[in-house]
């Protein structure tokens, strides 16, 4: 059962389907809401960032691709396939995307927040997602499109498509660093204070919805959640590197930044 089916829902884009080749026939998502002036790409940096001849770059939103290798870290796997496939997708279409910029108009690098589609107003984040090389992430208010987006990452979980062919999930007692995670585990706890509202899954991790984002979510169906086994996923926060961990608190802390963010399994 899905969490959408507990929490508040975003609103629905539709969806129309052809049959493209691409390993299997696969469905298209999100499709554009108009006609958008095309901008020119002058390269794609990694599976979820554009750099534009005008100097910008562009985080394609509800898309998190793996990493890349940098500062002595190894790429995952599939970084590179993501790559390489945005710049399929971007250089079929002479090079140019249009772009709709999300509500939030930047994030905290000063990059543009938008969503990239080709010049058939097919939209690039979610094609990704359907293939299997990125995962759905969903950051209010730039939630449009999370129901016609996870519906291309379920259609690419449902195949075992590109990085689910061994899905990279982690239960919350072998984290060992921090970043981008998809964890599964049990609720053993749910408790609100002024810090916001907080699920603790063991002695690991604890995932928190913070005061600004509470209306978004259905508190006492979050409440129903203890007890059950939910798959979270976001970016991961160390807090005993920020100094922030009492006794008996968990290290590891994840930010709910959307109901879609969360899923309560069978």
């Amino acid at each position: 059962m899905a969490c959408s089916a507990l929490l508040k829902k975003a609103s629905l884009v539709g969806a129309f389907f052809v049959s493209v080749l691409y390993l299997a026939p696969a469905q298209a998502y999100c499709p554009a809401p108009g006609t958008l002036p095309g901008v020119k790409v002058q390269r794609v940096v990694d599976g979820d960032t554009l750099r534009l001849a005008d100097g910008r770059s562009v985080r394609l939103i509800g898309l998190n691709s793996p990493e890349l290798r940098r500062q002595g870290r190894s790429a995952e796997p599939f970084a590179e396939a993501a790559r390489r496939r945005l710049s399929e997708l971007v250089a079929a279409n002479d090079g140019r995307v249009g772009l709709l910029p999300g509500r939030q108009t930047k994030d905290h690098y000063g990059r543009t927040l938008a969503h990239a589609y080709d010049a058939k107003g097919r939209n690039l984040e979610a094609q990704l997602l359907a293939e299997g090389l990125g995962f759905l992430v969903a950051v209010t208010p730039n939630v449009a499109l999370v129901d016609c987006q996870r519906a291309a990452e379920r259609s690419a979980r449902q195949r075992r498509a590109g990085l689910w062919r061994q899905p990279p999930v982690q239960a919350p007692e072998r984290l060992s660093a921090g970043g981008f995670a998809l964890i599964q585990g049990r609720v053993e706890r749910v408790e609100r204070n002024r810090g916001g509202l907080w699920l603790e899954l063991g002695d690991s991790l604890v995932l928190r919805v913070a005061p600004p984002l509470l209306a978004g979510f259905d508190e006492q169906q979050m409440r129903g959640l203890v007890g059950r086994q939910v798959e979270a996923r976001g970016w991961v926060i160390d807090r005993a590197r920020r100094g922030g961990v009492k006794p008996g608190q968990a290290r590891w802390m994840l930010p709910l930044t959307h109901a879609a963010m969360l899923e309560v399994l069978p």
